[in-house]
């Protein structure tokens, strides 16, 4: 009975925040048409939406920690489900992400990500994808910000393993920037391929920052260890024992 009532709250939340999303659409983008600041105001304003609801609705509360930065870093991310995306995007004064090109058509999102700047990318032409993607993030630099990258190139569920791509350590070094890593626990709370939403304390944890200027390859497993290094025990701490949700 009680695995039913949240089933039900699940889809509760999952209804109203696709909901919310089409109203403050609705709402802020005549203005963001000619104001960006107003496209990032209204995207952070849902971020703050989805967390207090999914508290509110679901029982999963959201927690950020460590030093959330201000200044313009390169932030690389685990990336469990799309909740880790807006809790680490809500916590940032301006986040812009590398993405996958196919977002870019997708309703509402694929508009408001490029008003803000974000970077999108063709993940099936590697080489490519790499210089292009230094490309773009180089002649978006006029815009200070955090720009946001997933080393693993795509959501990983808790207990799977995906390799940490050169991609990373190609925009570490192109840009000169320090790398701030974020490890997460979001996964055991919501799953990759379900519905269902668990309650618990969903974490995004920044983590020291990686100084600019180290070698690609040791940079990049520097940042492997310490994002699931953290991850591992964020996710222990949650309760997770191997197996999904």
């Amino acid at each position: 009975m009680q695995n039913a009532l949240q089933w039900i709250r699940s889809l509760v939340f999952i209804g109203q925040m696709y909901l919310a999303m089409l109203v403050l659409a609705i709402i802020f983008t005549p203005v963001a048409i000619f104001r960006r600041d107003m496209a990032l105001h209204a995207m952070h304003l849902y971020c703050r939406w989805v967390r207090w609801s999914a508290a509110a609705i679901v029982g999963l509360r959201s927690e950020i920690r460590g030093e959330v930065p201000d200044r313009p870093v390169l932030i690389a991310a685990k990336h469990q489900s799309f909740f880790d995306i807006l809790m680490i995007f809500g916590a940032l004064p301006r986040p812009r992400f590398i993405m996958k090109k196919q977002l870019v058509y997708a309703p509402i999102l694929g508009w408001y990500a490029l008003r803000i700047g974000c970077v999108p990318v063709d993940r099936g032409k590697r080489g490519k994808a790499i210089k292009e993607m230094t490309a773009r993030v180089k002649a978006g630099l006029e815009e200070p910000g955090q720009l946001i990258i997933y080393p693993q190139g795509t959501r990983v569920a808790p207990g799977d393993s995906k390799p940490y791509k050169v991609g990373t350590a190609v925009l570490y070094s192109e840009l000169g920037q320090d790398c701030v890593p974020a490890a997460t626990n979001v996964g055991v709370f919501w799953p990759r391929h379900s519905l269902f939403r668990k309650p618990g304390l969903a974490v995004v944890e920044f983590l020291p920052p990686i100084p600019a200027g180290k070698p690609p390859r040791e940079f990049l497993e520097t940042l492997e260890a310490e994002i699931e290094t953290a991850s591992n025990r964020l996710m222990d701490e949650a309760g997770w024992k191997g197996k999904a949700p």
